[in-house]
C-alpha cells in the first residue's frame, strides 16, 4: 500500500509539471508519436511485427488520441514485447487473456533496466493511449535501434546552382517592347487611343538611318508646334512605362530597409528629446521622494521605537499565553480521564447491586435444577431399557449356545 501511495504521488507530481510546463505540453505527444513512428519504420516494424499477428499500419496519431482501448492497449503490449526482444532482451509475447498489470509490470521492470526513468503509475498505461504509452515505445525503439547499430547520419543537401540574371545589350529594345506591351494592354481598354507602334518603330528607325546616311545635311521640321503639344499631351498618359516590381528581389529589399533605418533614425532624433525630458523629470521625483522619505523617518523615529518595543511585548505575551494553553490542555486531558474512570466505577457498582437485589439468578438456578432433575430421570428411564435390552441379548445367546451343544450331542450318540 505504501509503495501504492508513493507511485501515485509521483504521477501526481508528473501532472503538475506536464500543466506548467506551458500550453504546448498539451501537443507533446503528438510529436512523440510522429517520432516513434519514425523509428518503428526505421526497424521495419510492418514486416517484422504487423504481419506476423495480422495488424494494421499506425497511423500518426495512434497511441495519442483514445480510439478503442482494448485494440490499443494490446497494439502497445504487442509492439513493447517485440521492441524488447529487437534490444536484446528475451520477453515473451503477451496475449488477450493475460493480466494486464502483469504485463505492465514487466514492460516498466525491463524499461527501467534499461536505464530509463519511470516516474508516472502503471496505471496510465492501462488506456493504451496518451503520453506515457508514447514515452515507453520511444524509449523503447530508442533502445533497439541502439541494439541494432543504427545511427543518425548528417543530412545531405542538394547543391542548387546561382542563377545567373541574363543582362540586355541593348535597353532601348527593351524599353520599347515594355511600352509595346503597355499601349497592347490600354488598346483594349480603349480603341481610340489606339497608336500603330510598328508605324512608330518604322519611322524612327527610318530616322536613325538617315542620320546615320545623312549627319552632314541640316533637319529641318515641318510640324507645327502647337498640334506637336497637342498629340503630345494626348498621348502622354498612355506612353508611361510601368516596371512591374519583383517582391523576391534582393534590391527592393535593400532599399526598403534603408527606408526603415532612415525612418527610424528620423523618429529617434524626435523620440530622444522626449525621453531625456521624461528621465530628468523622473529622476527628480526620485529624489523628492528620498528627501521625503528620510524626512518622515527622522520624524516618525520615536514611533517605530515604540511600535518594536509594543511589538516585543506582544511576543512575550503570546509566548506566556501559549505556555500556559499548554498547562491547560494538559489538565483537560487528565481530567477527562479521571472523568472516564469514574464513569467505569459508577457503571460497575450499579451493575453489582442490581445483581444483589435481584432475584433473577436465583430463579435461573431453580430451573436448572430441575431440567437436571429431569434429565437423570430420563437418563435413569434410558439406562434401565439398556440393561434390560442387554439381559434379553444374553439370555438369548446363551439359550442358542445350548441349543447348538444338544444339536451337537444327538448325532454322536447315534453313530
Amino acid at each position: 500500500m505504501a509503495e501504492e501511495g508513493a507511485v501515485g504521488r509521483r504521477g501526481e507530481r508528473a501532472e503538475e509539471g506536464l500543466a506548467e510546463r506551458g500550453p504546448g505540453a498539451a501537443f507533446h505527444m503528438f510529436v512523440l508519436m510522429e517520432d516513434l513512428l519514425d523509428k518503428l519504420k526505421l526497424l521495419s516494424y510492418e514486416e517484422e511485427a504487423l504481419r506476423r499477428h495480422n495488424m494494421r499500419p499506425l497511423s500518426r496519431h495512434y497511441f495519442a488520441l483514445p480510439t478503442n482501448p482494448g485494440e490499443q492497449f494490446f497494439m502497445f503490449c504487442t509492439l513493447a514485447a517485440w521492441l524488447i526482444s529487437k534490444a536484446g532482451r528475451p520477453f515473451e509475447q503477451p496475449q488477450e487473456c493475460d493480466d494486464p498489470n502483469a504485463v505492465i509490470s514487466s514492460v516498466l521492470s525491463q524499461l527501467r533496466s534499461f536505464g530509463r526513468p519511470v516516474d508516472f503509475p502503471p496505471s496510465k498505461l492501462k488506456t493504451g493511449c496518451g503520453e506515457q504509452v508514447c514515452y515507453v515505445l520511444d524509449c523503447l525503439a530508442e533502445e533497439a535501434l541502439k541494439h541494432t547499430g543504427f545511427s543518425w547520419k548528417r543530412p545531405a543537401y542538394p547543391t542548387e546552382e546561382p542563377e545567373e540574371e541574363e543582362i540586355t545589350e541593348d535597353d532601348a529594345e527593351l524599353t520599347l517592347s515594355r511600352l509595346e506591351e503597355d499601349v497592347a494592354e490600354e488598346e483594349s481598354d480603349n480603341e481610340e487611343n489606339y497608336i500603330d507602334l510598328n508605324v512608330l518603330k518604322a519611322q524612327t528607325y527610318r530616322s536613325n538611318m538617315n542620320d546615320t546616311a545623312k549627319q552632314e545635311e541640316i533637319l529641318q521640321s515641318t510640324t507645327d508646334a502647337a498640334e506637336w503639344n497637342l498629340e503630345v499631351e494626348r498621348v502622354l498618359p498612355q506612353l508611361k512605362v510601368t516596371v512591374r516590381t519583383d517582391n523576391k528581389d534582393w534590391r527592393i529589399h535593400v532599399d526598403q530597409m534603408h527606408q526603415h533605418k532612415d525612418g527610424i533614425d528620423s523618429s529617434l532624433k524626435e523620440t530622444r528629446g522626449y525621453l531625456d525630458k521624461l528621465h530628468n523629470e523622473i529622476s527628480r521625483t526620485l529624489e523628492k521622494i528620498n528627501s521625503r522619505e528620510k524626512y518622515i523617518n527622522n520624524q516618525l523615529e520615536h514611533l517605530v521605537q515604540e511600535y518594536r518595543s509594543a511589538q516585543a511585548l506582544l511576543s512575550e505575551a503570546k509566548e506566556k499565553y501559549q505556555e500556559g494553553s499548554g498547562g491547560v490542555t494538559e489538565r483537560i486531558r487528565v481530567l477527562s480521564e479521571i472523568t472516564e474512570a469514574l464513569e467505569k466505577v459508577k457503571q460497575e457498582t450499579e451493575e453489582k447491586g442490581s445483581s444483589m437485589t435481584d432475584g433473577a439468578p436465583l430463579v435461573k438456578i431453580k430451573q436448572a435444577l430441575t431440567k437436571l432433575r429431569q434429565e437423570t430421570i430420563q437418563m435413569d428411564i434410558q439406562i434401565g431399557v439398556m440393561e434390560h435390552t442387554l439381559l434379553q441379548s444374553k439370555l438369548k445367546e446363551k439359550s442358542n449356545m445350548t441349543r447348538d451343544m444338544h444339536a451337537t450331542v444327538i448325532p454322536e450318540a447315534t453313530c
